[in-house]
């Protein structure tokens, strides 16, 4: 399944039971992978595919901001000021000459210019899905359960945040617009204008929204063990001959492996995003074999995730940081330092999503995320307290403040005293991975969750989990020596404990 199938619509009953009527929702944070998009490199030309898909519309009207000069029949001075303008243009994309290297446009299956998308772009369809995602959680938490205002005049209780991929960026827009469209938008008084929304990005240096291997080297290094101890154990087994069997002759005279060229992810990737697209961008039949999907996804699920869930210091460096920062944002809630905050939402990936779940012992399955999945991690306070309105910190000073020594969130339980740990009491987190709920095993434990119902974690037992493969200094500890030797961890550290 390369295109998500979403959950039919709650019933009443299934709501109450998903929302119990003594637990008052605070704060929900969605972690959301892009919609469909192209394979991130061209594979398989050999079998007929097109490298260059025709289903980007957009790319005919991209708008873009210039530095305008002041129009002279306007200046009231002698000085003409520069304004910001837009410049609305249309991209076609080039590529070399098949007979020579001299330039060509790139053209569609049927021989057009127009619409084609470049490599890992988001497509027509992804835009449609992401939407679609803003619909159904406008309907839940908009419509069916109130959390959030019907309208709203700003983005202040919003954390909207992504990485600095594009389809990233393109997939949250898509869904916060369905979310909140502009008939729900309330205009400024004084302006007549919406307040443009926040979307906050990060330098690549920076970023924890996805598990950052191109800069964190020791995490290449641990990533790279785990893929060689993927191939050494699948590379020569029934299950890649049969593979091979499948695509094989495709190979230009390889086999299928882990590690071939392409290497079999980049097999999955291709074989996901042509399934999930029209005929004219279509493999052979055989690409799309059910129990060849399965163990290709099987397979790929392992060498990318089971780092996750056997090591520790692949937690950390991997997901810890974006794992940190989740539970501060909750922390924050409960002290009043969110200044309001009531929704956030993640542009992310498939490998944010399945580090995040693995890394807490919640992601059970050997099936790859699919296009637009989500992940809800849902905060709660038992008993029908209003959250009081803090005159603390503003949320971007509680969000970007650098843990101050009062505030509990960055700090590891141990580090806590008894009352500050009181804080934390009555507060339970639950997460859902495509609306479906999922438990963190150390949660299941006596006194680690809400009575009766395991998959809502207390905060308190939840950040002690968390606390565990949270980075003090994420720089600090990607940093890898010459020559430092890396390698699997001979005895699992089991994740969600």
């Amino acid at each position: 399944m390369s295109t998500l199938s979403p959950q039919p619509p709650l019933t009443d009953a299934e709501l109450q039971k998903l929302y119990p009527p003594n637990l008052d929702l605070q704060l929900v944070q969605i972690l959301m992978r892009h919609g469909e998009r192209t394979p991130v490199s061209p594979r398989f030309q050999n079998t007929g595919l097109a490298p260059f898909w025709p289903y980007c519309s957009s790319v005919r009207q991209i708008t873009s901001t210039i530095l305008s000069p002041v129009p002279s029949s306007v200046t009231t001075t002698t000085t003409s000021e520069p304004y910001l303008s837009t410049l609305q243009w249309t991209r076609r994309l080039e590529t070399f000459s098949p007979q020579s290297d001299s330039p060509t446009l790139a053209l569609s299956p049927t021989g057009l210019p127009d619409n084609i998308c470049d490599m890992g772009t988001l497509t027509d369809l992804g835009r449609q899905t992401t939407y679609n995602l803003g619909l159904r959680l406008r309907d839940l938490y908009v419509s069916r359960l109130d959390f959030l205002p019907s309208s709203i005049s700003s983005t202040e209780s919003f954390y909207l945040r992504t990485t600095p991929v594009p389809r990233a960026l393109e997939s949250l827009q898509q869904t916060f617009s369905a979310l909140y469209p502009p008939s729900h938008r309330i205009p400024s008084p004084e302006t007549g204008l919406f307040p443009t929304p926040i979307i906050v990005t990060r330098a690549h240096a920076d970023e924890t929204l996805y598990p950052n291997d191109g800069n964190c080297r020791r995490f290449a290094a641990l990533s790279r063990a785990f893929a060689q101890r993927a191939a050494d154990k699948w590379n020569n087994t029934p299950d890649m001959e049969f593979l091979n069997s499948l695509y094989g002759k495709w190979m230009e005279g390889q086999k299928v492996a882990v590690d071939s060229r392409p290497r079999l992810s980049g097999i999955m990737d291709t074989i996901n995003a042509t399934y999930a697209h029209g005929p004219q961008t279509r493999l052979p039949k055989e690409f799309y074999d059910e129990r060849g999907r399965e163990i290709t996804e099987r397979i790929g699920v392992e060498e990318w995730f089971q780092g996750y869930r056997e090591s520790r210091e692949y937690r950390t460096l991997g997901i810890g940081g974006l794992m940190g920062d989740l539970v501060q944002r909750m922390v924050g809630a409960v002290e009043g330092r969110d200044n309001g905050v009531r929704f956030g939402l993640h542009g992310c990936h498939d490998t944010t999503l399945a580090g995040v779940l693995a890394s807490l012992g919640a992601f059970e399955t050997d099936r790859w995320p699919p296009f637009t999945s989500h992940v809800a991690i849902e905060l709660f306070k038992e008993g029908k307290l209003a959250r009081g309105n803090s005159q603390g910190a503003s949320w971007w000073s509680s969000l970007f403040g650098g843990g101050k020594r009062g505030e509990i969130g960055r700090r590891s339980t141990e580090e806590l005293s008894e009352g500050e740990k009181k804080k934390l009491g009555g507060y339970y987190v639950r997460l859902r991975y495509n609306d479906e709920v999922v438990t963190v095993p150390g949660c299941k434990k006596a006194g680690n969750h809400l009575e009766g119902d395991e998959s809502f974690c207390t905060l308190a037992a939840f950040k002690e989990i968390v606390d565990k493969f949270t980075p003090k200094n994420w720089k600090q500890e990607c940093r890898m020596s010459r020559g430092e030797m890396v390698s699997v961890p001979k005895e699992p550290e089991w994740a969600g404990y």
